[in-house]
């Protein structure tokens, strides 16, 4: 398979991960609707969120390490700090701008970042805690919707900092699999959990792209590759989702972008920046869109 990967990579193997580690990521980048938790207590993980989109990270580690102290075995208190801390390092490595991912000469051609060791440390141990609770919840109940979203997470964040910062693409995509099979699973046992569309909207769009060939064999390795199936669900993300709608809007955009449909990514844009203001992306990518 390595050999067969090696190959296809001149036809845009790599574009399979670009969005995905963006991802994703925070598959993925802010956690789930966990409505059951939110419908008690929606203020502090809410907030943590809003603080994350906003790049105020500092301000984000905060609100989620009380709420991890306030509730112990809840796996997403350390997968959203896990979350924050990987945004940090996308905001501080400039990983996020969309001429990566709309260029794919550059994205192929991209230098490998240099990761902070400390941050790295910090979000594995995150990771490795939230797997844990996580597991430990669906032993008691395979029907835990909240621990089977935190899976979903770990997945994608995890597969983030592989393809994005380690440039270990494959890994990522093994990663961005695993997370879709349980997103599946959840949507299929509670439809209205919108944010875990996500997982399923970012594998289809991001494979979908690519050329008939490579879609292919991409298939044969059990991964879903349908480009108008993944932009629905983003959309579905988009509207309903409650704590990943706004990043689902910035993928919508960046698809809106390949697609150079300015007008649609423009409206996106402008939403989110002003949803955000501290958030400087945002305005970047609209004056990129002027020039």
């Amino acid at each position: 398979m390595a050999f067969a990967m090696q190959h296809i990579k001149g036809v845009n193997i790599l574009f399979v991960q670009r969005l995905v580690r963006v991802a994703v990521a925070v598959t993925l980048l802010a956690a789930g609707s966990l409505r059951a938790l939110a419908a008690s207590e929606p203020g502090p993980l809410n907030a943590g969120y809003q603080q994350m989109y906003d790049l105020d990270f500092d301000g984000a580690h905060h609100t989620f390490e009380l709420w991890e102290g306030q509730h112990p075995q809840d796996p997403l208190g350390p997968v959203s700090n896990a979350a924050a801390y990987l945004f940090s390092e996308f905001d501080r490595l400039h990983i996020l701008e969309s001429d990566l991912f709309t260029d794919d000469g550059k994205f192929e051609n991209r230098q490998k970042p240099t990761p902070d060791p400390t941050v790295r440390q910090a979000f594995d141990a995150e990771l490795a805690r939230a797997e844990t609770l996580a597991d430990a919840e669906l032993a008691r109940s395979t029907q835990n919707h909240d621990a089977m979203f935190a899976k979903i997470m770990v997945d994608g964040l995890r597969g983030d900092y592989l393809a994005m910062i380690e440039k270990r693409d494959l890994a990522g995509l093994s990663c961005m699999k695993a997370g879709r099979v349980i997103a599946e699973k959840l949507v299929a046992a509670d439809p209205a959990y919108f944010d875990a569309y996500l997982a399923i909207g970012i594998e289809n769009y991001l494979l979908g792209v690519n050329p008939a060939p490579v879609r292919w064999f991409l298939r044969l390795t059990g991964a879903q590759t349908n480009q108008d199936y993944g932009l629905r669900n983003l959309r579905l993300t988009a509207a309903k989702g409650r704590y990943l709608a706004p990043y689902a809007r910035l993928l919508l955009a960046v698809a809106a972008l390949r697609a150079k449909d300015k007008s649609t990514a423009r409206e996106l844009l402008s939403g989110l920046a002003l949803e955000f203001p501290q958030n400087g992306l945002y305005r970047k990518e609209l004056a990129r869109i002027q020039r």
